[in-house]
Formats: structure tokens, sequence, C-alpha cells
């Protein structure tokens, strides 16, 4: 039924420039749309699930939200009356939103995680890590869930060694476990679940050693990716370490980011891997950081002086063994801002602020204008400036990346209360998606449809196996290429757990009424692609496709 097309060996030696340009003009500048006026709550943590629906968390000390429910958790009914209206519990502090449907279901969330962490499991769960108070030390499960099912958050019975604010979550490649690390007044990490029976916290100097104290520590929400090879790139401040984790060993310091100014919260820059390529064994494995707030940033803010925040990005090749930051500029200063990777490889940098530091009225002057990063353009080329959105995102505001290829954008609250009005920056309840360039529908035949997923394993994909992706083009593509995406918890500029990879197609077929069958190779390992759930799209000449979900998952689980 399938014969092989006659540029198959040229598709398979070009298929990783397939993101290196789009095929339309570069002065388009994608456009925004506004899903709804009323999310009820703060996106200040958001987290996609691969049920199709996005989480969205707040801390519930900002009082009252502005989803008000009928009855408290406990089962009592709020009444309306005063007390009733200033209970916090008689208002949600996160919820559901469905994808598809565009509306929202509250969820039962008593504790108070503001500024915590999470990760999301093999089978889908979310765990939820620390916050304020008495949350700090608490541990919340979410999922997973089918369409339709009315999942809520239950809190573990076990709990955290140390308290956790600010601190920052990775998942590690084996047993479904997380490490967390740092948070306000730890300088330390442990693991969830834990690694021993006595709750054992181990210490990490490198936190301790880059504590500003008087810059609020600029060493909170470090820094952390997994490394292809099983280790963990750990940044604060401005230095950064591989560190063993196994071993409890710092393997190698990395050179200190040139400049000055700090690049953790609450001078808030943002990170990213550049996205892992199958081509060259998921080997090269390259960070990009980029903005944060100047020096003295914390102490002016407290004066009302909002000092302009940085504009440079470092590069640094984290694998082998030369390492050295290669820096460029943004086309403006940026904190508080988020690093999207899209399907297209490119990096999407969107929200944020120009002047002053995160924390309550800390900052001034939004950035309004998302920027593009292509980082296989050359030095100099590399920023595009896309649309300005009219709607400030600063402080706990947060942004992911869905299926259809568009960015949700949610949240802003720099007031320590839900306010409306008769501040500079009110509480911004309205829900946005940013929709890139390549989503226009001009290029709607362009695009990859009815992607399906096809495999051997009843539970997923293994490590090093080969699958099948089957989809409709209306035309022979010129280039091509897959790509699989984690989706993140993304918070306070940190985008937990992201990465992007670059897939190889062993083999390729089409039919004469335009469907393709594209034999595609698993990742080798839970190094490279830790267990669970991944957004795989067909991208033809910088087009994505709708994203399917895969799972890849250890043989032994077949």
């Amino acid at each position: 039924m399938f014969g092989a097309p006659s540029f198959s060996d040229e598709l398979s030696s070009r298929k990783s420039r397939a993101s290196a340009v789009l095929p339309h003009s570069t002065k388009e500048k994608g456009t925004w749309k506004l899903l709804l006026n009323n999310t009820g709550v703060v996106g200040a943590h958001m987290v996609l699930t691969h049920w199709n629906a996005v989480i969205l968390l707040d801390r519930s000390g900002s009082g009252q939200s502005g989803y008000q429910l009928r009855h408290r958790f406990n089962g009592t009914k709020c009444k309306g009356t005063h007390a009733d209206l200033s209970d916090p519990t008689c208002y949600a502090h996160s919820v559901e939103y469905s994808i598809f449907n565009n509306s929202i279901r509250p969820l039962t969330l008593t504790s108070d995680t503001s500024s915590s962490s999470g990760s999301v499991l093999s089978n889908g769960r979310i765990v939820q890590s620390g916050g304020f108070g008495d949350a700090s030390r608490r541990i919340h499960y979410f999922g997973p869930c089918k369409s339709g099912d009315n999942c809520d958050w239950i809190v573990d019975k076990k709990h955290l060694s140390e308290n956790r604010w600010y601190a920052s979550s990775q998942i590690l490649p084996a047993n479904d476990r997380v490490i967390v690390v740092g948070g306000r007044g730890s300088f330390t990490y442990e693991f969830v679940p834990k690694m021993s029976t006595n709750g054992k916290t181990y210490h990490l100097p490198f936190l301790r050693q880059h504590y500003d104290s008087n810059e609020d520590g600029n060493n909170l929400y470090p820094i952390v990716h997994l490394s292809s090879d099983g280790k963990l790139f750990i940044f604060a401040n401005r230095d950064s370490i591989l560190f063993n984790y196994k071993q409890h060993k710092v393997v190698k310091k990395f050179p200190r980011i040139p400049g000055l100014g700090s690049r953790t919260y609450p001078s808030t820059g943002s990170s990213v891997i550049l996205p892992l390529n199958q081509k060259d064994g998921f080997h090269k494995v390259e960070v990009m950081i980029c903005g944060g707030a100047a020096p003295g940033a914390n102490a002016a803010a407290r004066e009302g002086r909002f000092l302009t925040g940085l504009r440079s990005c470092g590069r640094m090749v984290i694998s082998g063994n030369k390492h050295e930051w290669k820096m460029e500029n943004m086309p403006g200063p940026r904190l508080m801002h988020d690093m999207v990777l899209l399907p297209t490889g490119h990096v999407l940098i969107i929200n944020g602020a120009k002047s002053g530091c995160a924390g309550f009225r800390n900052a001034a002057t939004p950035a309004l204008e998302p920027y593009l990063y292509n980082p296989k353009k050359t030095l100099g080329r590399r920023f595009s400036v896309l649309k300005s959105t009219k709607i400030a995102r600063m402080y706990h505001s947060s942004a992911i990346l869905l299926p259809d290829g568009s960015v949700l954008v949610a949240g802003s609250n720099p007031n320590n209360q839900y306010l409306y009005k008769d501040v500079n920056h009110p509480t911004e309840l309205r829900l946005q998606a940013f929709i890139p360039d390549y989503m226009r529908r001009e290029y709607s035949h362009q695009r990859p449809h009815h992607v399906s997923i096809h495999s051997t394993g009843k539970e997923g994909v293994a490590y090093g196996n080969e699958f099948l992706v089957r989809f409709l083009l209306g035309s022979k593509p010129r280039y091509l290429a897959f790509s699989a995406y984690a989706p993140p918890f993304t918070t306070h500029s940190l985008s937990m757990n992201q990465r992007l990879l670059r897939l190889r197609c062993k083999r390729i077929v089409s039919d004469a009424k335009g469907w393709w069958n594209a034999t595609l190779e698993a990742p080798p390992s839970a190094n490279v692609a830790p267990t669970g759930f991944y957004l795989l799209s067909v991208v033809t000449e910088g087009i994505p496709s709708f994203s399917q979900w895969v799972k890849f998952i250890h043989a032994a689980s077949t």
C-alpha cells in the first residue's frame, strides 16, 4: 500500500534542519486571543496535563480570589455574610481549565501553595511540594484523571523534611523520584519520595555560598536542569555547578556568567535547555539563561526606585569539557519573564517587566512585547520582536505551551491581595493565548493533520524502540522534523522539567492520498527523557502539527 518516496534519503539527511527557518515573512508577529475574562484564580503556577487540562494554582494568602464557592471545603455553607465574604476558605485557590471546553472547574486546595514547586510523574500525576506557612512542608498530588473526572488535590500523609518556600523541583530518571532543591532559609535538597526512612536532607553548600543577604538571597528558586548524562545543572545568583545527586557530589564548577546583576529570585531571569537532538546521540547539552535584575535592584525597589533590568542572555554547553558563556543581548531589558520552547525549536520569551525585581510592587514598566529566539541563526540575528499584548503580565504570571502550538498566558498580581483598582498594576484574571505566526490559517495546507501514534507496547513506547507516527499532508515536504516536548510545572519564570527532543526518523513512506507513515526511534534512556508523557509534534517547513501525547517508558513496563 505504501511506497518509499523518492526524496526519503534527502529527507533523512535534512530533517534536523527543519526548524531553521519559517517559510513565511519574518515581518509577521503572531496574534493574541482572549480566552476568558475571569479565571477566578491568578495563574501564578500552571501545569499542562495529558488529559488536556491546565491546572492553575495561587496563594491562599491573597485572601478572597475571584471565584467564590458555595461551600467551604469542610462542607459548611458560605452564606454571603460579611464574615464569609472575607473568609479565604469560601474561595477557590486552584482551578482546572479545560482546553477544549474553554471552561473552569474549582478545585480543593486548603494550603497556601504560594511560591512552591512541582513536577509531573510518569503516570501524569502532578506532585506539588512546599509553599508558605502551613504548606512549607506539605506535598500535594493531583490526578491522573480521565476527561470528565472530578479529580482533586489530595494531601500526602508524609511531609517534606525541611521548609520549602521558593524551592525548585526536577523529575529524576529513575523510580518516579523528584529532587527538591533550596528554598528560603534552606541550603539543602531532598527527595520525594524519600531515599531513606529517616527522611534525610542533604546539604548543598553551593546555595549558601551564593546567598546575598543584601538582596533577599538572590539564590532562591535555583535553576535546575537534568543533563543527558543524568547529572544536574544547578544555577544560583550568577554561578553554576554540575551535580551528581546519587553521590551527593559536585562534579564540576562552571565559569561565572559574565556581567553584574543576578539571574535567580528575586532578580528572576529565566532559563531553558536548548533542544536536544538525536543526531548527536543527545550528547550536546546547552543551557540558556536570559535577563534578570541589576545589582542592588531589590534594595532600590524597597525605596521606590526601579532599576533597569538585564538585557543579556548567556548560552553555555554543559556537556563535554569546554565551557564558556557566549553572551548576546535581547532587544530590551527583561525580568520575571517565561521562556517557552516551541515545537519548531525556537524559544518564546514572554511576560515580565523591564525594571525592578520580583516581589510585591517591586517592579515597573511591563514588558508587553514577546521575543522570538532562533538558536540556529547567527549571532545578532537570533531575536525578533513579536506583537504586543495590552495586558501587563508581571509578578505571579506564567505561560505554557498547549497541544495546538499556542501559548497559554495567565496571571499577574504584584499585590499581596486581590486588588482590581487604585493600584498601578491590578490583579489580572484574564486568560489569553499567544498564537504564533505558524498557526495562521493560510499555512493550514502545510500543517500536518490527523496525527496518530502507534506502538506495540500497551503502556507506551520503550526507550530505544521504534514506533509509528501517521499523519496527513497534502504536499511533499522539503523539510520534516519530529519533536517530543515535556510539559513543565511553571511558576516565577521557572519552567521546571521543560525539555524538547528532536527524534530520529528511520523510515518514511506515503501513499497517493497524502497519508504518511514515519517510523521514529524513541529516546535511548530516562536520562535523556524521564519516563512519562510528551507532546509529539510533526514539523514541516517550520509549521508544527497539533501535538499528540506519547509516553516513554522502561522496557520492563511494556
